[in-house]
């Protein structure tokens, strides 16, 4: 079940991203911004933030029958100047162990329903060039990238804009 995000899930919600993003971005991001630069200790008040103040829709995937969060993502108007009238995904991580059970494309569809049931009819995601994984993901979704590219100053690295209408 994907539901909003709670101040109470704000905890694994870091976790999740820290773990994805070093499973994913293990042979493109620094093992310095990985181990030591990005941690959940840090990453939880940053999400605590971006709940209590609406900064991202933010979403997480529970386990119905478990409870377990599986997955997280967030979801607004896009902040690109050339696309203002677009919906964007502005990042989902799923916890690799739960990884090809399903759970990335629920929330893929689950932001795309929102979206439509918001009016929007195109949809955009930044994914790191080098992210082979999140490239495949989305490009088997019907996302393709439209030649923009911009540099994500977290870990200085080149993102290229998907699109899908």
């Amino acid at each position: 079940m994907i539901r909003k995000a709670t101040i109470n899930d704000s905890a694994r919600i870091a976790e999740i991203d820290v773990i994805s993003s070093r499973y994913a971005y293990k042979s493109i991001v620094s093992e310095k911004c990985l181990l030591e630069d990005l941690s959940v200790e840090k990453r939880i008040p940053v999400y605590e933030n971006w709940i209590s103040k609406n900064i991202f829709d933010l979403y997480v995937y529970e386990d119905p029958d478990t409870g377990m969060l599986k997955g997280m993502m967030g979801i607004g108007m896009c902040e690109d100047d050339d696309e203002k009238e677009s919906f964007e995904l502005h990042f989902l991580y799923v916890d690799p162990a739960c990884m090809r059970m399903g759970v990335g494309y629920e929330m893929l569809r689950f932001y795309e329903q929102i979206g439509k049931e918001r009016g929007f009819r195109k949809y955009v995601i930044w994914v790191l060039e080098d992210n082979d994984i999140g490239k495949s993901f989305y490009e088997k979704n019907h996302y393709c990238p439209d030649g923009k590219e911009k540099i994500f100053k977290r870990w200085n690295k080149r993102e290229i804009r998907y699109v899908k209408v």
